[in-house]
């Protein structure tokens, strides 16, 4: 497992609006300063780069990192699993980007009438800093309250640290609080897994693709062909619409869906392996995202199957690519 870590430096700005000697953070960790939309680093330095800011930051910083990512935009993970039916589903798609990204592992164990939430640094020798597990913990609690519309509260949030901050965790969180723990856990009622979230429009893409929305319109043909692009376009959210959903959506059954789309000369894989091309490649010519990241929103499994297919579409990598559209 190779051990990079992405570090969208949008979500630095809220370091330098605390008024904190950014670059100096950044250096004291070993990671250099760039002047990118993102980089990457290892493990260790993105825990020493969360130390360093433990030092010198206010205690309530990675909760308010955590809490604000989806609202903020850098939250590409939240983002996406926001397109859910249930909680359960966000946490899934929210695994699976932690897996295609970057050696994080997010298990969700459903436990009697608990459901036992954690995360693990796989390439890790030590305990994650305080301001991870607070903002990580953040992240999932207001992933849960934007996708329900609801201010639900965990159980408790269980903590593998001395006590300490308990009034800012405790209003954070509203829950208990167990300190001295084993590992670090948010608990919550099993019954939240099945929550459903509010449907959405197809928000994501308006964000990372506008317009594509009237390409696909534009360019596929017959009437059907259209229907069917902007209904791959709209389910395209960190996974790989199935042509039972995509035929519920417009209303058929999926044996007719794939009829009708013979009589106009295609089928239902070429027009999902065109949807994701021209989604491909819109979102590596004019965003900063991570190839895996691609291949994340555009519901693959695995970051090497994106790679293979859109070679096969292009004929070149993801990387070359990019870099021949930004010339």
């Amino acid at each position: 497992m190779e051990d990079v870590v992405p570090f969208p430096t949008i979500a630095l700005d809220r370091v330098r609006e605390l008024g904190l000697d950014l670059d100096g953070i950044l250096a004291r960790a070993g990671i250099s300063v760039v002047a990118l939309p993102r980089m990457t680093v290892t493990t260790a330095q993105f825990f020493a780069f969360w130390e360093e800011l433990e030092r010198l930051a206010p205690p309530d910083v990675g909760l308010a990192l955590g809490a604000g990512g989806i609202p903020r935009g850098y939250d590409l993970a939240g983002l996406v699993a926001l397109h859910s039916p249930t909680y359960a589903d966000a946490l899934a798609k929210y695994a699976k980007y932690k897996r295609l990204v970057c050696p994080e592992a997010v298990t969700a164990e459903r436990k009697g009438k608990e459901a036992r939430i954690r995360f693990d640094w796989v390439l890790a020798t030590g305990q994650p800093p305080r301001l991870i597990v607070d903002g990580t913990f953040a992240a999932l609690l207001s992933l849960l309250r934007e996708g329900t519309g609801k201010p639900l509260v965990p159980l408790r949030i269980e903590l593998a640290r001395r006590k300490g901050d308990v009034r800012l965790l405790r209003e954070h969180f509203g829950c208990e609080l167990v300190f001295d723990a084993p590992t670090d856990v948010l608990v919550l009622p099993v019954s939240t897994l099945d929550e459903p979230f509010v449907p959405r429009p197809a928000e994501l893409h308006a964000l990372l693709l506008p317009g594509l929305d009237a390409d696909l319109a534009r360019d596929a043909g017959p009437s059907l062909a259209v229907t069917a692009r902007l209904a791959l376009l709209r389910r395209m959210c960190g996974e790989r619409p199935s042509v039972e959903k995509i035929a519920a959506d417009l209303h058929l059954s999926p044996r007719t869906l794939q009829r009708k789309l013979g009589e106009t000369g295609t089928t239902y894989q070429r027009l999902l392996d065109d949807v994701r091309a021209q989604a491909a490649r819109r979102l590596l010519a004019r965003t900063d995202l991570d190839p895996s990241e691609v291949a994340f929103v555009l519901g693959f499994e695995e970051a090497n199957s994106f790679t293979r297919a859109f070679h096969q579409w292009e004929g070149t990598t993801p990387l070359r690519y990019r870099a021949s559209a930004t010339l």
